[in-house]
């Protein structure tokens, strides 16, 4: 019970956090990402256990080399992926497959590890909300 709780204020707490927090403006430096957005559309509605696709907008000077995304599922994570596609152009998408492991209401967070100057950096965050059904 005690881990319920602090999951759900950990959530809460990373949540006011970070729907407070605007993405930087400022020009990007070489080999940069930014993310700008993300959804987790899907035709019909995200079901418990079956994958869905989140896209994930970004801007970047050039091409990065973008290595995995990676989800905060309230507070609960983070767990990576490998990028299924990306679409270079201006804004950029990023396609993740997303497997389903609760049911209900989160607040769903990324973070992409993208190759800059030779060293693996992070980007900023980015999160939408999503409902998952049995």
């Amino acid at each position: 019970m005690n881990s319920i709780i602090i999951k759900v204020l950990t959530g809460g707490v990373l949540f006011l956090v970070f729907s407070c927090a605007t993405v930087p403006t400022g020009p990007l430096a070489p080999g940069e990402v930014r993310l700008l957005r993300m959804d987790a559309t899907q035709e019909g509605v995200i079901r418990l256990g079956l994958p869905f696709t989140v896209n994930i907008n970004f801007e970047a000077e050039g091409r990065p080399e973008i290595k995995k995304a990676c989800f905060f599922w309230s507070g609960d994570g983070p767990f990576c992926s490998q990028v299924m596609k990306i679409n270079y152009g201006s804004p950029g998408t990023i396609h993740v497959e997303v497997l389903t492991k609760s049911f209900g209401e989160f607040f769903l967070e990324s973070y992409a590890l993208y190759v800059q100057d030779g060293k693996i950096r992070r980007t900023n965050i980015v999160g939408t909300h999503i409902y998952i059904i049995r």
